[in-house]
């Protein structure tokens, strides 16, 4: 059985914009358990910022429940919320360290307000600097590092009251590859080392994908598809969730692929048992079909690799559709992308 840390329930926020409303967060529902990450993720003004200010009422939600151990936040005091963000840590994509404070201070400022005395507080910093591996930079202030050493102090800091759920706000955005990829490491570390529950707030599928659990695409206010990453990548339901990972996976546009070829067009996914095996060569020459192969990658995924085809058939179209179902039985994953004869696309 598993438990949820956070559950979010019709949750809305809007807000005035030049004599109209702007509705930032509409009706949005989703839970969170432990020692998970889910991410939610969408384009620029999707609502993802705006909705995880409200997680711990930073920004104060117009409706809904937001449950967090075993409290609707929405109803409490400042007094009871003070206490419950302290076991809510937040990372920012701006890191928000204290420039003049060197990275000991910065690790050490929530202990301080929260009131531990001296000796418990450098016990703490070196124990959190020796997990992210910082403790020969202590003395070091923010200009003197890179952004992934940032990154990490604010992970540090956002770890030094033992939160049970991180809220991680575009952590990744402002770094380069190289750095992205070490934050990405520490935050699973932090998962699987301290059984800690993550919602990250991203942009980035390639960020998503190598590290959420169950996914939340949001689009202009609203959560329009959840599913595990894996499901999300092989068979997208929806037309933003199409659009996140299209385009991840490759650039062109479906009136193009349908411009392409008179026959229908598929998107094949193949899962990771699958993927490495050769599949279309196999239905080519049982089916007595031609295979022509539009656009093609292999993801890695936190469950492991998958893959995908576009592609369109060549021959008779009986052959088709007995080869499409063999392929559907040996698990892979089938969206007609066109209808074919003239390019029509699926209504």
């Amino acid at each position: 059985m598993t438990v949820s840390i956070l559950t979010v329930k019709n949750l809305s926020k809007a807000f005035p914009l030049e004599g109209t409303v702007l509705k930032a967060v509409d009706d949005v529902s989703f839970h969170v358990e432990k020692g998970e990450i889910y991410g939610l993720i969408g384009l620029s003004g999707a609502g993802k910022s705006t909705l995880v200010r409200c997680l711990n009422l930073l920004t104060k939600p117009d409706q809904g429940q937001i449950w967090f151990d075993g409290l609707n936040l929405v109803d409490q005091s400042e007094e009871v919320l003070r206490d419950k963000r302290r076991e809510m840590g937040i990372i920012f994509q701006h890191f928000n360290l204290f420039m003049r404070k060197t990275v000991r201070e910065n690790v050490a400022y929530p202990l301080r307000i929260a009131g531990q005395d001296k000796e418990a507080i450098k016990e703490r910093v070196d124990s959190l600097l020796d997990y992210i591996g910082l403790k020969a930079h202590a003395a070091s202030y923010p200009a003197e590092l890179s952004g992934g050493q940032k990154q990490r102090v604010a992970i540090a800091r956002a770890l030094a009251l033992n939160p049970r759920l991180l809220l991680s706000d575009e952590a990744t955005s402002a770094l380069d590859p190289v750095n992205t990829e070490l934050v990405v490491t520490m935050l699973r570390k932090v998962v699987d080392d301290l059984g800690i529950a993550v919602v990250l707030i991203t942009h980035q599928m390639e960020v998503a994908k190598v590290l959420c659990d169950r996914v939340a695409v949001m689009e202009q206010g609203r959560i329009v598809e959840e599913n595990t990453v894996e499901a999300l990548f092989l068979q997208p339901q929806e037309a933003a969730t199409r659009r996140m990972v299209r385009g991840f996976d490759e650039d062109i546009p479906l009136e193009r692929l349908a411009a392409m070829t008179e026959a229908p067009v598929y998107r094949l996914g193949f899962r990771s048992d699958s993927v490495r095996r050769p599949l279309i060569s196999d239905l080519s020459r049982r089916y007595d079909l031609d295979v022509n192969i539009l656009a093609g990658n292999i993801n890695a995924l936190v469950t492991g690799d998958i893959g995908y085809l576009v592609v369109s058939f060549d021959g008779n179209r009986e052959h088709e559709a007995i080869a499409l179902e063999a392929l559907q039985n040996q698990g892979v994953e089938i969206i007609r992308l066109t209808n074919g004869q003239n390019g029509g696309l699926p209504s």
